[in-house]
């Protein structure tokens, strides 16, 4: 058994860091697994295989509360937050958490990661002008992107989000299909209006599609544009061809983002193996301002079931 003491000398900030009725501690003790007893001004913590970890994560409640309001409590998010991220070995700053929560005005919603590498998605976002969001289904890679869009725009950051991806079922000949441009893209981006009308309603995303605001458009539409000042989602990316990709890559103009996200076990292009996506980890992964952010089944979001889907197919050879 394997022991450490924990202990804080201010009454008020020892209560915060347990929380209430030791609260904040029931939650550590799940996620880490581990045994915390909380006596006087101390929490004597226990576990069979390692209890540092637990003191670290009291130690960065303790750090990050003594900088805060002192009426002010750790929420569940925060607690998974600075937890899971200490049982994975991943570095952080405490003074980026509240920039993980993303608050919607609109529909009065606050988003924020489930996992560790949800966080680490959005801090890429945050930083970088290029990245990559790379995973199975579920595992809220378009979900975020949009969330981080509309953040950047309701902030005034950007001047319009733009929307698009490869139509790869209608071989990106797009003019065989009825309807205007709009109507023949609008069926190959679906998850990124439902989480649009999720995040705005639908009223607002109408308006705001009316007014130039947030543009869709089919990958082909890119060639030949420059775009700044923009937010730029560009969903399945896994169907993109190599020379889409770099096409795709080099219209990034002043004062962008572009968040590209996918699912290299989905790929419906012909040749697998020349998918944009894969090359573009392989050509581009150390090139400073562009992040890949890999996603796993334990980042899954979606029904509990979905894991276990993904995983069953995985051990079949379905990668």
């Amino acid at each position: 058994m394997f022991k450490e003491v924990f202990e804080v000398e201010d009454s008020s900030l020892y209560r915060r860091v347990c929380g209430f009725k030791d609260k904040n501690l029931r939650q550590v003790e799940k996620i880490l697994g581990i045994t915390m007893i909380p006596r006087g001004n101390t929490v004597i913590i226990q576990s069979e295989i390692d209890a540092v970890k637990g003191l670290e994560v009291l130690q960065a409640f303790t750090e990050y509360l003594d900088k805060k309001d002192v009426n002010q409590e750790l929420d569940d998010f925060e607690i998974r937050y600075i937890t899971t991220t200490i049982n994975s070995g991943h570095k952080f700053r405490l003074d980026e958490i509240n920039r993980l929560k993303i608050f919607i005005p609109d529909t009065g919603k606050t988003i924020v990661p489930r996992t560790v590498n949800q966080a680490s998605y959005l801090n890429a976002i945050h930083n970088s002008p290029v990245t990559f969001g790379i995973g199975p289904a579920g595992t809220g890679k378009t979900y975020l992107a949009v969330v981080m869009a509309i953040h950047y725009f309701l902030k005034g950051k950007v001047e319009r989000i733009v929307l698009t991806r490869p139509a790869v079922e209608a071989g990106e000949n797009l003019g065989f299909l009825p309807g205007d441009l709009i109507q023949k893209i609008n069926p190959y981006l679906r998850p990124l209006y439902d989480a649009l009308f999720d995040l705005l309603g639908a009223e607002r995303v109408t308006s705001l599609i009316e007014k130039g605001f947030i543009e869709i458009a089919p990958l082909a539409y890119m060639r030949g544009r420059t775009l700044n000042n923009a937010y730029i989602i560009l969903d399945e990316a896994q169907n993109t061809t190599m020379s889409q990709m770099k096409m795709f890559l080099t219209r990034l103009g002043s004062n962008s983002k572009f968040v590209i996200s996918g699912d290299v076990t989905q790929i419906d292009l012909a040749k697998p193996q020349f998918s944009g996506l894969i090359q573009s980890q392989k050509i581009l992964r150390n090139i400073n301002g562009i992040e890949f952010i890999n996603f796993s089944r334990e980042d899954i979001s979606r029904h509990p079931i979905v894991e276990k889907i993904v995983e069953a197919y995985e051990k079949a050879g379905y990668n």
